[in-house]
């Protein structure tokens, strides 16, 4: 259940960020805690459904519901663990 509704709500976050800017097949990520400067990753869209990175959309929710402040999906995590997490879903 928790899968569907963050493939939901990515789904919804995507209809309205700019995707004109990454490729298509990939978003744009700005990761980064609260008071840090966030940085922009562009990810597969693929990675939507490995769930890792599906624990990261929960934080995001959490933390801002489904009206990112950047106008995209923003992940609330320190850079290293987001490098970790998708470290691991290249090749997937």
């Amino acid at each position: 259940m928790a899968l569907v509704r963050g493939l939901l709500g990515a789904k919804k976050i995507l209809s309205r960020s700019v995707t004109s800017t990454a490729p298509k097949g990939f978003l744009a990520v700005y990761v980064g805690e609260e008071k840090v400067q966030k940085k922009r990753y562009i990810v597969p869209v693929s990675y939507l459904r490995q769930p890792s990175f599906q624990a990261l959309l929960s934080k995001s929710e959490e933390e801002f519901g489904f009206d990112h402040p950047m106008g995209g999906l923003t992940i609330p995590c320190p850079e290293d663990t987001f490098i970790t997490v998708t470290s691991g879903l290249k090749g997937r």
